[in-house]
This record gives C-alpha cells, sequence and structure tokens, in this order.
C-alpha cells in the first residue's frame, strides 16, 4: 500500500505528539510518598517555608506544633514563626467529625498557605509526616514543596513494627530512632521484646535479680545455631523504668503506642536462672546462651503466678497503652508432663492434657491483665488447648491461627513468617549477613495479603492489621538492625495503609529511589539489595 506524503506528515506528527506525551510524562519528578495518599493531586506551583513562614495551631495541637518546628529546625537550620500573619502560613487544624476515621487527614495547598485537617491529633501528626517526605534533604535558608490537595487514610488500625532487645541489647538512642522509623512511615505500633531465655532486659523494682542475674548471660552463640559453638563473653543490658518511660513520652510525641512483651510459660530461662523457685524443678539454672527453645518453664502454682501479677502489675503502671503481649509460644511440656504437681493440678482442674494446662495457665494470666483494664495478647500458640475469652492473637506460624482466632470472633494481628519476619535473607545468603534462614525479599513483603479471602465480611473486622518481626539472634548491631528492616518496613507500611487497588511495586520502587536522600542524610543503614 503506498502512503502519500500528506499521509506521512500525519503519522510522524501523531508519533513526535505520543514522544514528546510520554517524555514529559518521564520527566515528572517521582515524589518520596510513602505509604502512597489515597487520594493526591500535585499542582505546578509551590509553597515556600522560610523563617517568615508562619505556624498555626489551636491549643490542642501543641506538641504537633512543636514537633513540626522543631524538625524544620533540626533538619534545615532554620527557625519558623507562629504569629498570626495571614501570607504564607502553615495552618493545623481539628475539624468537628465524629464519624471520621482519627488517623485519616486532608491536605489543602496553594502558594500561600498550606493547612493540615482531621479530627483527631494523629490524623494531623500523619498529615505532617506526608508534608514532611516532600521537604528535600538538606540545609537551606528556605525550601519549596509542591503544592498538593490529599485525601487520606489507613486501611488498617495495627501497623507496627517489632524488635528484639533480649538476644541482643541495643541503646536508648537507638530505640528512639527505630521509633521514628516507624512515626516516618505513619507505623502506631512498636512491639518491644523485653525478655526472653537469653536475657531480662527490664528493671522490676520488686524483684531486682531478674536483672542483677536475668539480664547477663555468660556467653553467646557464634556463627549459625548449626555451628554450635560459643565465646565466653559476658553481654548484658537492661533499661530502667526511668529509660522506658523516656521512650514511652518520646512515642506517644510520635502517636506510637508501645506493646511490651514479657514472655511466659516459656522462654523464661533468664527470669527462672533469678528466681529458680517459680518452675517445676526449682533447681538453679543459668541465663541460656544458646539459641533455640529450652525446656525450662515456670510451672503454673499459685507462687508463680502471684510473682507473674506483681512483675505484670509493674509492666502495666508503666506503659499507658491498651495491650500486654504475654508470648505463649513455643512451649515445651516435658516439665509439665514429668511434674507431679502439674499432673495433680490437671487432675483438679479436669484437665486432659498439657496444652490445656497452657491454656488454663494463659487463662489466669490474662485475669491478672484484666484487672488493669488491660487486653492480652499471645502468639497463635495461646489458641492450643482453648483460647483465653478475650485474647487478641498474633498469628506467625502461617495465616492458620489468625483465620481461626478470626472466626472464633478474636482480634488478630497477622505477622507471618513468609511476609513478617525481616531476620530472613532478603537476597542471595552468600552476599547478605548471616540470618537464621529463610527468604523474604522487598517484593515479597509488598505483595503480603493482610486478610485472608477465606474470611467472609463479618470475619475480615476482626483482622486488625499486621507487623514486621525483627528477632535478633543474628543481628547483633544498631546497623545491621537497620539493614533487615529497611527497606522492608517501608513496604509493609505502605500494604498496611494503602488500599491493594492503588499500590504498584513499580512505582514504590521508583518512590523508594527517591528517599534515598533523606535515608543517607538521617544515617539509616539500609539496605539496597532489591533497589
Amino acid at each position: 500500500m503506498q502512503i502519500h506524503k500528506h499521509q506521512k506528515m500525519k503519522y510522524l506528527n501523531i508519533f513526535f505528539l505520543f514522544v514528546i506525551f510520554n517524555l514529559k510524562v518521564l520527566a515528572q519528578p517521582v515524589y518520596p510518598l510513602i505509604p502512597f495518599p489515597e487520594e493526591v493531586t500535585i499542582g505546578d506551583k509551590l509553597f515556600r517555608i522560610s523563617p517568615q513562614t508562619n505556624i498555626l495551631a489551636e491549643p490542642k495541637l501543641e506538641q504537633e506544633l512543636k514537633y513540626l518546628k522543631s524538625y524544620i529546625l533540626e533538619n534545615h537550620l532554620f527557625v519558623v514563626n507562629t504569629s498570626a500573619k495571614i501570607n504564607n502560613r502553615i495552618v493545623l487544624r481539628l475539624k468537628t467529625d465524629s464519624n471520621s476515621n482519627p488517623e485519616a487527614y486532608q491536605i489543602t495547598s496553594n502558594p500561600r498557605e498550606i493547612i493540615i485537617e482531621a479530627s483527631h491529633p494523629s490524623g494531623i501528626f500523619y498529615g505532617i509526616q506526608t508534608l514532611i517526605q516532600l521537604f528535600p534533604t538538606g540545609k537551606f535558608g528556605s525550601i519549596k514543596i509542591p503544592c498538593v490537595q490529599i485525601n487520606d487514610k489507613p486501611n488498617y488500625t495495627w501497623r507496627g513494627m517489632h524488635l528484639d532487645c533480649s538476644r541482643h541489647f541495643f541503646p536508648i538512642s537507638f530505640i528512639k530512632k527505630y521509633i521514628d522509623m516507624l512515626a516516618y512511615y505513619k507505623m502506631n505500633s512498636f512491639h518491644w521484646h523485653l525478655t526472653d531465655d537469653q536475657g531480662w532486659r527490664i528493671e522490676i523494682k520488686k524483684y531486682p535479680k531478674l536483672t542483677e542475674i536475668g539480664s547477663v548471660r555468660k556467653g553467646t552463640m557464634i556463627g549459625h545455631y548449626r555451628d554450635q559453638k560459643y565465646d565466653s563473653i559476658a553481654y548484658g543490658g537492661f533499661y530502667t523504668q526511668k529509660e522506658i518511660k523516656e521512650v514511652i513520652e518520646y512515642a506517644q510525641k510520635r502517636h506510637v503506642n508501645i506493646v511490651p512483651e514479657i514472655e511466659m510459660p516459656g522462654h523464661a530461662v533468664a527470669a527462672l536462672a533469678a528466681y529458680p523457685e517459680y518452675s517445676c524443678s526449682q533447681k538453679p539454672c543459668e541465663v541460656s546462651i544458646k539459641w533455640g527453645v529450652e525446656t525450662n518453664v515456670f510451672c503454673p502454682s499459685e507462687e508463680t503466678f502471684a510473682f507473674l501479677e506483681d512483675v505484670l502489675n509493674e509492666i502495666m503502671d508503666l506503659f499507658p497503652g491498651k495491650y500486654i503481649h504475654i508470648g505463649g509460644d513455643e512451649v515445651p511440656k516435658e516439665e509439665w508432663n514429668n511434674s507431679a504437681f502439674c499432673q495433680q493440678l490437671m487432675k483438679e482442674q479436669k484437665l486432659k492434657n498439657a496444652e490445656e494446662l497452657q491454656s488454663y495457665f494463659i487463662r489466669r494470666v490474662e485475669k491478672i491483665i484484666q484487672k488493669k483494664g488491660k487486653t492480652m495478647i499471645g502468639w497463635d500458640e495461646i489458641l492450643e488447648g482453648g483460647l483465653a475469652p478475650n485474647a487478641v492473637v498474633m498469628s506467625w506460624r502461617g495465616t492458620e491461627g489468625g483465620i481461626a482466632a478470626a472466626k472464633m470472633n478474636h482480634y488478630v494481628i497477622m505477622t507471618p513468617g513468609s511476609h513478617c519476619y525481616f531476620d530472613h535473607y532478603q537476597g542471595k545468603p552468600e552476599s547478605e549477613p548471616l540470618a537464621i534462614g529463610g527468604y523474604t525479599p522487598l517484593e515479597k513483603v509488598y505483595q503480603f495479603k493482610v486478610c485472608p479471602d477465606t474470611l467472609n465480611e463479618t470475619e475480615s473486622k476482626f483482622i486488625l492489621g499486621a507487623q514486621g518481626n525483627v528477632w535478633t539472634e543474628y543481628i547483633k548491631t544498631s546497623e545491621q538492625v537497620e539493614y533487615m528492616a529497611m527497606p522492608r518496613m517501608a513496604a509493609l507500611a505502605e500494604v498496611l495503609w494503602s488500599q491493594s487497588s492503588k499500590r504498584d511495586y513499580a512505582n514504590f520502587l521508583a518512590r523508594l529511589k527517591s528517599q534515598e536522600p533523606y535515608l543517607k542524610n538521617k544515617k539509616i543503614n539500609y539496605s539496597k539489595t532489591s533497589l
């Protein structure tokens, strides 16, 4: 077929228009917004923040106002005003809307003003985080950001990260940095694992030996568990109650709730090294120097429950949040099965087996927690032998435990090892730091489906959300925690905040790449394996 000259010109014009259009699209800046907002329009005009900018807020938002001012001062080295001038201002405003999501927010801006609105201070804070993500990285006399229109809210109410401070201990300065990382990605729960076989990390004033003895082990495994090698270097550390209060206050200002975990009835060797009378054998033992599961567990005696009530009361008086995590996982039953006391107790309580004895133990502990108006969380093993009446289940051995709990009308936090264990390898093992095993790359985290399809609409409402777990058997330093957590934390944050229909992995990677200047500026040792 012969194409005439004018037809050629027509096709060429269409081709060039197509190329120009796509070049314009490709030339559009990628804004580092993670998690990506539900509705966002980025305009072509700019708002300039300078020492002449005014930040205005009502008294209820004084904390959020101070946070934004201090962030600008710390990161950009200039001070903004809080006077009532009209021109060039940032307004933090609470609106009356009892039906709205308390974590939802709106941002409306033009070259003269930015308005962040929400029905609750937490929503204002998340609006501030989105605003901060638009800031350029560096020390400038003023900064310019695009004018935006944003409506945003989270998909799940529980958006969390865990950190194991028993196997390896991390200083208060890093715990604060970790909380800052959570806040930046709009995560609202910090699961603080404070006790285990390898160390008791929190001061309990009524039982000083928990830290005098239980916080120090005589050595530590070297290399992988399969190598069975150890050093003989004493390892210890614990947080005083004063330090705990300091961290709680820090987290509250960032709308992060801290959930302490005090392990029981298993993973309790550090406690039993200090107070062996609460074991079934009552024989002296030492804080464990190896990883894995120990057979020495709490004995379900009245003396043990009195001890645990004292400990938990001090814990609950410290932590103002609703939830207390009691572990409940990986409980060997050998000592209970070989204990005359336990066998007699099972007869008295008409318990069929050691699994039901575990349920009896957990129910007793739940009553202690409920006396203080708190809610108990346990790993999915607490389903075995019968679930405590009001317990929240944290499902780690896959999602099956969470599904079972939701079908029983119990609230659930999904954290399956397949997608949420950030102590697993994220790249080829030969090119990564030594890890416990497993393979959880960034893309797999991003593909995580929090609510299983097997749950109906009613059952789905019991899925509170999910969290990423950082177990530290093979993570010795703060820098390595950062490497294992980031950027998988960012991926999970978007999974939990954004609607699944709006998620796109390639787009997420581009936004993550655009955050690298921020991560480097904050000295976050993020993994580049997937970037």
